[in-house]
């Protein structure tokens, strides 16, 4: 797709995303070993090391994938590439879910979108806040994606796009964190939930409430 525009989508600068690895990793590695320890009172050396390997090796492929992991819009298709590439054409796309996760007081929204050409899905996360600040995707990065999003015939879209553009025009009047659509749709979530799929019709019960 020689010419065609790609924007990123990575809400997380590049060095934030590594130092989150590198903390997973570490976290598999002492988890897998205080797991391993247990087993190897009563399975010995072989069992602390088939626990750890069972234990660790999934967590460490999975910390090593995070930190590949980038997000772009090229043209109307998302393409998240981390071990391997996956590519979601937007503009046909059969599923279109937001999600609020929580974790440790930050809440992040997150924007699915799942179909051909492979039956894929790819996360997009939107914005984290925390208290009443946070971090948002950029302005050029939320308007190209409002724009492939108007392209769809679903009306799922459609009402996300419309989201975004309320976002925009939030930020371009220079409302604070709390003001803005995304951050009330965070704040909905009732807490202590991981994550949380917010229900499409609750969602555009709230986009048409904005004007």
């Amino acid at each position: 797709m020689t010419g065609v525009e790609t924007i990123p989508l990575d809400l997380l600068d590049r060095k934030t995303i590594r130092t989150r690895a590198r903390n997973v990793a570490i976290a598999a590695l002492i988890v897998a070993a205080a797991l391993g320890g247990i087993v190897s009172l009563f399975a010995g050396p072989t069992g602390f090391a088939i626990t750890a390997a069972i234990v660790g090796i999934p967590l460490l492929l999975l910390a090593f994938a995070e930190s590949r992991k980038t997000i772009a819009l090229r043209g109307s298709e998302l393409v998240a590439r981390a071990v391997g590439t996956r590519v979601v054409d937007v503009k046909a796309a059969e599923r279109f879910d937001l999600f609020v996760t929580d974790l440790r007081g930050a809440r992040t929204i997150n924007l699915l979108i799942g179909g051909p050409p492979k039956g894929k899905a790819i996360s997009v996360s939107l914005a984290l806040y925390a208290g009443t600040g946070g971090r948002e995707l950029g302005i050029l990065a939320l308007r190209r994606l409002a724009d492939t999003l108007a392209g769809s015939a679903d009306t799922r879209a459609l009402v996300l796009s419309q989201l975004i553009v309320a976002q925009l025009r939030a930020e371009a009047r220079g409302d604070a964190a709390p003001d803005r659509p995304l951050y009330r749709l965070a704040s909905v979530a009732p807490p202590g939930r991981m994550a949380q799929r917010l229900h499409p019709n609750a969602v555009a019960k709230f986009v048409a409430a904005l004007g």
